[in-house]
């Protein structure tokens, strides 16, 4: 079992972190850990109108709030999103709340809005980000993180950062086999940084064959 400080490092140089959303997706870049595709927030959701006046006040705390997040004021982007799930808790709403909640490092709140995001619309994006919130947990839990990229593959299986991720975990926690298959998908789907992290994994992966080798033969001696 890898310790939690080992287990950070291994996936600081993989780079490793949450993903943002388009459509119903709040803006995140954050800098601890990772680049994923970073993509534009917008505060609607799929078929919304505003004829009733508190589905508009509610978009109105969306637009607020992402405007915040692109001006980088967390905390008033967290209070707006708050107050569109008060009056409307959308998929939408609470995803944008869980951004801005792992801004802050408030992962416990992001980890819950993102979890209640997935129970009104699953999306590839919120499982990719819980699973980066798991990882980044003073205590890491890995075996979420797997859970919940497996998920976000299982609705976009050829999304190459989420594979470069999962295989990140997969390295971080010593299976290499499984890092070393999910390296090669990410490459193939474009991530060209898997290139070396293969590299990387296949060397670890002959250093262990080799030393069982060397193991075997001792005993047979």
């Amino acid at each position: 079992m890898h310790s939690a400080v080992a287990l950070r490092r291994t996936l600081a140089r993989t780079a490793f972190g949450a993903r943002t959303m388009s459509s119903l997706r709040a803006a995140s870049r954050p800098s601890q850990l990772a680049t994923l595709a970073r993509r534009r927030a917008s505060s609607t959701t799929p078929y919304m109108t505003t004829a009733d006046p508190a589905e508009t006040e509610a978009h109105q705390a969306l637009e607020k709030g992402t405007q915040a997040l692109e001006d980088g004021d967390i905390e008033s982007a967290k209070k707006h999103y708050g107050r569109a799930i008060e009056i409307q808790p959308t998929a939408g709403a609470l995803f944008n709340f869980g951004v801005a909640a792992y801004h802050l490092r408030q992962l416990d709140e992001a980890i819950d809005a993102w979890t209640k995001s997935i129970e009104l619309q699953p999306s590839a994006d919120a499982h990719t980000n819980l699973a980066s919130a798991y990882i980044i947990s003073p205590t890491p839990q890995p075996e979420l993180a797997i859970m919940h990229l497996k998920a976000a593959l299982q609705l976009a299986p050829d999304d190459g950062e989420i594979q470069f991720n999962l295989a990140a975990v997969f390295e971080a926690t010593g299976n290499l086999p499984e890092s070393l298959k999910f390296y090669t998908r990410s490459r193939d789907n474009g991530v060209d940084k898997a290139v070396v992290h293969i590299r990387n994994v296949s060397t670890k992966i002959f250093g262990e064959r080799l030393r069982d080798a060397e193991k075997t033969e001792s005993k047979g001696q």
